[in-house]
């Protein structure tokens, strides 16, 4: 694996002072390049800064979304924040369609906030997208109705649906499938681990990204899901998302991330003793993470839904295509 280069992003304990007061949190770059300070938030909190993309010239980017399918004020709020970022297409950490993964409710969850990027799109808001640009994964309230039909049914998605693998730009997406009730496992050991494992092994793309719904490293109500410990990193997989626990969580496993982002609309949680791979925590609002690939890295940013920078972090590694 090519390495990697220093993280960049709110200390885990900034954020936590930053959730307990109610606010953003600071930075603790020591790039005065990107803040212009070299000064730790840990020492001295620095106030939370407005929405700030980097101008550079990209060659894709793109929003991740979770745990937001309930056609809340709150949901609506970070759609519009998604949407006035542009982007090339959008992918989602499950729970799409709240609270039963109905067909009678998914298109005023999903459609009347995100019918701009649906390719194929058959509902009622709007025209839809003339190439797919929403790429969601399946969560536990997709499931309940007691199968994944409507979700099946409203998407067009590739392979089988639940799972999946598609190329956009520079980035190969692997949509994971990390429900109970998945027919192929969502073990380590199962058929849907082996498809990824080899699906990753042939990808010539610039980054592999991987997202599911249960995160294998959590701090928050829910916990860490054991069984998705998935080896990604020997995989080949540059970044790891999921949702599920409704915060914002980054964690590092051995020399890659697990994000998860899970407050795009629904309640938000608080967390409980932090993990022994948490970096960092947020959970006083909701928001979205926006990824944009560079030639030469792969940078996340995750934005509270009042346009605050919360965090980032980024994989530096050469892109050619």
């Amino acid at each position: 694996m090519i390495g990697r280069g220093p993280a960049r992003g709110c200390s885990a304990l900034a954020i936590t002072a930053a959730l307990i007061a109610g606010g953003g949190c600071g930075r603790t770059t020591l790039d005065p390049a990107r803040e212009g300070s070299s000064e730790s938030i840990v020492s001295r909190p620095l106030p939370p800064h407005p929405m700030a993309i980097d101008p550079r010239p990209a060659l894709a980017r793109f929003a991740v979304i979770g745990d937001y399918g309930i056609d809340s004020p709150q949901e609506a709020a970070v759609a519009k924040m998604v949407a006035s970022w542009n982007p090339d297409f959008v992918i989602t950490t499950g729970d799409n369609n709240y609270p039963l993964g109905e067909a009678s409710t998914i298109d005023k969850n999903i459609g009347k906030h995100y019918g701009r990027f649906i390719g194929n799109y058959r509902g009622a808001f709007g025209p839809g997208s003339a190439i797919n640009r929403f790429w969601p994964s399946p969560g536990n309230h997709d499931w309940d109705t007691g199968s994944l039909e409507p979700y099946l049914d409203y998407f067009t998605l590739p392979g089988n649906g639940r799972y999946y693998d598609v190329v956009v730009g520079p980035v190969h997406l692997f949509a994971v499938d990390s429900d109970l009730r998945e027919p192929d496992g969502a073990t380590e050991d199962s058929v849907q681990a082996r498809w990824l494992e080899a699906a990753i092994a042939t990808s010539s793309a610039c980054f592999q990204v991987v997202y599911f719904h249960h995160p294998a490293y959590s701090s928050s109500m829910h916990g860490s899901n054991v069984d998705m410990r998935w080896p990604f990193e020997t995989w080949g997989a540059d970044i790891v998302f999921a949702g599920h626990d409704h915060v914002y969580e980054r964690s590092r496993v051995g020399g890659i991330r697990h994000i998860t982002v899970g407050l795009s609309g629904n309640e938000l949680y608080t967390f409980g003793t932090p993990t022994a791979q948490s970096e960092v925590r947020y959970a006083a609002r909701r928001g979205a993470l926006l990824a944009t690939v560079r030639e030469d890295e792969l940078s996340v940013q995750f934005f509270a839904d009042d346009g605050r920078e919360i965090d980032w972090y980024t994989v530096y590694r050469p892109c050619r295509q």
